[in-house]
């Protein structure tokens, strides 16, 4: 695993605040949207073209985009009037995938060679 140059922090992570996150990921149409997000990069998609690539449309996108904002996992913004706009919260979900493995092999008697942060 490439290690990131900063590494997340997850020491505010509860238990339960990771399960209720992976709880939002838990819809094969929740996670095609995070998906086409992270592959748009940074800057988002509008909703329209969200719809598009994720092949989920309508108050269906609507209900799946405030699931995956509530659980901190994408960022909305209004831009101009009416046009929304949605990214990947990346540093929440980073620090998701720290809360995995921050205790990577640590009851491996070997090590586990590049699978570790350390």
């Amino acid at each position: 695993m490439k290690q990131s140059a900063t590494i997340p922090d997850t020491q505010g992570l509860s238990l339960e605040v990771a399960a209720s996150t992976f709880a939002a990921l838990g819809s094969e149409q929740r996670l095609m949207v995070l998906r086409c997000l992270v592959r748009a990069g940074r800057k988002g998609l509008r909703i329209g073209e969200l719809g598009e690539r994720s092949g989920v449309t309508g108050s269906t996108l609507t209900h799946h985009l405030k699931i995956l904002a509530q659980a901190g996992l994408v960022t909305q913004e209004r831009q101009g009037r009416s046009i929304l706009c949605a990214a990947v919260a990346y540093e929440d979900l980073e620090g998701l995938a720290a809360f995995l493995l921050e205790n990577c092999c640590a009851d491996a008697q070997d090590t586990c060679g590049e699978t570790c942060n350390d």
